[in-house]
C-alpha cells in the first residue's frame, strides 16, 4: 500500500471506529486525535519519499472501477496536492485539539462529531490525489455530504439553512463540473477512438481540441470552481457557513474546503483547455479583483466576528486567483503557496476569534474591548494571527502575496495595481479589530456580564470590572496554537521547503498552458 492510499483509507477506518465509541466521548476523542497524529505521520513520509525531480505524478495506485468507460479508481500527486494534503493533516488535530471541550447542541456526542471530521480529512485528500476525472467528480460531491451534516448538526441557530445553502451552491456547481467531464470523454473518444476519463490521457488529447470545444468545456470547470474557491458573485454560501459552522468545522472550510476551488483551477481548469483559460483570463482577473476589494471593504465593516473571519478569506482567493491567471512561474508559485500559508494563517485566525467566542459567548465585535487587560496571552495570538493575515514581512502570508504581486504586474500590470489596494485594506481591516476587541478599557456586555462589578456597588463611578469566568490561554490552547505559530514565522523567513515542492509542478502546468514567462524568474526560490 502506498503511503497516499494510507492517507486516504487510514482516517476512514478512524471515522468508523470512532463513531462506534460515540457513547464514551473520552475515547472517542483520544481514539480520533491518535488517528490524526498517526495520520500525520504517514504524511510526512509521503513528503519525503515525493521527488520534486521525479514524474509529474507520484506515489500512484489504480484500480479498475468501471471498464466499460475507463473509469477508474485512480491517486497520485504532484507537488500541489502534495502540499495541501500535507495542509490538512497538520490542520486536523489541531481542529480536534480546540473541539476537545466544544459545546455541541443537545443530542449530539463529540464522537460523532469527531467521526465526521476524520470523513470530511479523508475525502478532502481524496479530491486532491484524484487523477481520473470522473473519480474526481464523484469525491468533489461526496465531500460535501459530511460537512452538511457538521454545519447543519452542530452549528449556530440558524445552522440548517447555512447547510443546505452551502450544499445547494456547491451540489449545483459539481453538476455544471459534470457536464463538462462528460464532454471531455465524448470528445477524447471522437480524437482518439477510445474515450477516457484519466487525467494524463486527457491532457495531451483536450488541448488539441479546438477553442470553442475548450470554452464549453472551461465554463463548465469554472462553475464548480468559482464557487468552491469562493470567486465574488459565487460567494454567498460561505459567510453564512462560516457563521453558523462550529469553529473547528470554520477551520475546515476556510482553510481547507475552499482550497479544492483554486486547486481545481490548477488542475483541470489550465492544463485541459489552456487555450480558453487564456481567453477568458481577463473575466476571471475581473471577478478576482473584485474579491480583493469588496471582501476587504464588507471585513472593514464587519459587526460579527465569524463573518468577518469569512470576507477576509474571498479578498485573499482573489489575490490566489490573480496569480493563477497571470501566467506566470512566479505568480503561479505565489498562489499555490498562498494557499498553504492562508491555511495556516487564518486557521489560526478563527481558532483565536474562536477561543474569543468560548470566553465572551457572543460573536458580536461590540461586545468585547479591553481583552488584552484580561487576557494579555489571547492578544497576543490574535496580534500574531491578524499581522500574518494583514501579510507583514516575516510571515509567511508576506511570501506568497509579494510573489503573487511582483509575478503578476508585468503582464497583468492594472490588476495587480487594483489588487494591491487589498494590502492597504487588510492593515485597515485587521488592526481595526484588534483595537475593537483587545484595546482600551474593559468593556463591552461579553466581558463585563449582565452584571456590574464589585466596585460598582460601593462607588457608581468606579470602573467596571470583568467577569472573573474570563481566563487566558491554558494549556491545551497553548497547544492547539503553537504550531501554527511556528509555521506562520517559519515559513515567513524560510519558504525554500514548500517553493521546493510547488515548483517543478508550476512550471509542468505553465508549459501544459503554453505559457512563458515575460522576464527571467526563479519562481520565488
Amino acid at each position: 500500500m502506498t503511503p497516499l492510499l494510507a492517507l486516504i483509507l487510514l482516517p476512514i477506518a478512524g471515522s468508523v471506529v470512532v463513531a462506534l465509541l460515540r457513547g464514551n466521548a473520552p475515547a472517542a476523542k483520544w481514539t480520533a486525535l491518535g488517528f490524526s497524529l498517526v495520520e500525520l505521520g504517514i504524511a510526512a513520509a509521503a513528503w519525503l519519499a515525493y521527488d520534486p525531480a521525479g514524474p509529474r505524478l507520484q506515489l500512484s495506485s489504480s484500480v479498475p472501477w468501471i471498464p466499460a468507460f475507463d473509469i477508474s479508481v485512480s491517486f497520485g500527486v504532484d507537488g500541489i496536492a502534495l502540499v495541501m494534503i500535507a495542509v490538512i493533516t497538520v490542520l486536523t488535530p489541531l481542529v480536534l485539539g480546540f473541539s476537545w471541550g466544544e459545546r455541541l447542541p443537545a443530542g449530539r456526542t463529540h464522537g460523532g462529531f469527531f467521526s465526521l471530521l476524520l470523513l470530511e480529512q479523508a475525502l478532502t485528500i481524496a479530491v486532491f490525489a484524484a487523477t481520473d476525472l470522473f473519480l474526481f467528480y464523484v469525491l468533489f460531491e461526496i465531500m460535501l455530504v459530511p460537512m452538511y451534516f457538521l454545519i447543519g448538526g452542530y452549528g449556530g441557530p440558524e445552522r440548517v439553512r447555512a447547510a443546505v445553502k452551502f450544499f445547494l451552491y456547491s451540489f449545483l456547481g459539481g453538476l455544471i463540473m459534470l457536464a463538462s467531464a462528460i464532454g471531455a470523454y465524448a470528445y477524447s473518444a471522437q480524437a482518439t477512438g477510445s474515450g477516457t476519463f484519466d487525467w494524463e490521457r486527457l491532457v495531451p488529447v483536450l488541448s488539441q481540441a479546438p477553442t470553442e470545444v475548450q470554452v464549453w468545456l472551461f465554463l463548465g470547470f469554472f462553475a464548480a470552481f468559482a464557487i468552491k474557491a469562493p470567486l465574488v458573485p459565487f460567494h454567498t454560501w460561505l459567510p453564512d457557513a462560516t457563521q453558523q459552522a462550529p469553529i473547528g468545522v470554520a477551520v475546515v472550510v476556510v482553510g481547507v474546503l475552499d482550497k479544492v476551488g483554486t486547486f481545481g483551477f490548477l488542475r483541470y481548469s489550465l492544463p485541459l483547455t489552456p487555450e480558453a483559460s487564456t481567453l477568458l483570463a481577463p473575466v476571471v482577473l475581473v471577478l478576482a479583483v473584485a474579491g480583493v476589494l469588496y471582501g476587504s471593504l464588507q471585513a472593514f465593516g464587519q459587526t460579527d466576528l465569524k463573518r468577518f473571519i469569512a470576507y477576509v478569506s474571498i479578498a485573499h482567493f482573489g489575490f490566489i486567483a490573480l496569480g493563477i491567471f497571470a501566467f506566470t512561474t512566479q505568480a503561479q508559485a505565489g498562489s499555490v503557496t498562498y494557499m498553504v500559508n492562508h491555511s495556516f494563517a487564518t486557521g489560526m485566525l478563527v481558532l483565536v476569534i474562536g477561543m474569543v467566542i468560548a470566553r465572551g459567548g457572543s460573536t458580536r465585535i461590540a461586545d468585547y474591548g479591553g481583552m488584552a487587560r484580561v487576557t494579555p496571552l489571547l492578544a497576543g495570538m490574535l496580534l500574531i494571527a491578524g499581522l500574518s493575515t494583514l501579510s507583514l514581512p516575516g510571515t509567511s502570508s508576506f511570501i506568497s502575496e509579494i510573489l503573487v504581486l511582483i509575478g503578476s504586474f508585468p503582464t497583468r500590470p492594472v490588476f495587480t495595481v487594483l489588487a494591491t489596494l487589498g494590502m492597504v485594506l487588510a492593515a485597515a481591516y485587521v488592526l481595526r479589530l484588534y483595537q475593537r476587541t483587545m484595546q482600551g478599557p474593559v468593556r463591552g456586555d461579553a466581558l463585563l456580564g449582565a452584571l456590574p462589578g464589585p466596585g460598582a456597588l460601593a462607588d457608581p463611578n468606579a470602573p467596571a470590572e470583568p467577569r472573573s469566568a474570563i481566563k487566558d490561554l491554558g494549556g491545551r490552547e497553548i497547544a492547539v496554537l503553537a504550531p501554527l505559530v511556528v509555521l506562520v514565522l517559519a515559513l515567513g523567513i524560510y519558504p525554500k521547503p514548500v517553493l521546493d515542492v510547488v515548483n517543478p509542478s508550476v512550471a509542468a502546468t505553465m508549459s501544459e498552458v503554453g505559457a512563458t514567462d515575460p522576464v527571467t524568474s526563479q519562481g520565488g526560490n
